[in-house]
């Protein structure tokens, strides 16, 4: 009986330390943070800019700056 209790109270804890775990994975994966925009030019960097946001909109403004400029292209990578 004490053994079923002792499993019982293991299983609880296991279930909120999960909860806990998932909710802080969350919250993390949304925090703004810096994010470093490369723009190359021929396999050249030309460009280089810190992005302060998530991980996603940073990416897209990131390649806001993709284009062609006078016949070459412009890539813009997160790094």
């Amino acid at each position: 009986m004490i053994f079923l209790i002792a499993l019982k109270l293991k299983y609880i804890t296991m279930k909120k330390l999960a909860f806990v775990l998932g909710v802080t994975l969350f919250v993390m994966s949304s925090c703004a943070k810096d994010w470093t925009c490369q723009c190359k030019i021929n396999g050249q960097v030309v460009t280089s800019s810190t992005i302060n946001d998530t991980k996603k909109n940073a990416t897209s403004k990131c390649d806001e700056g993709d284009g062609n400029i006078l016949g070459a292209v412009q890539d813009c990578e997160i790094q």
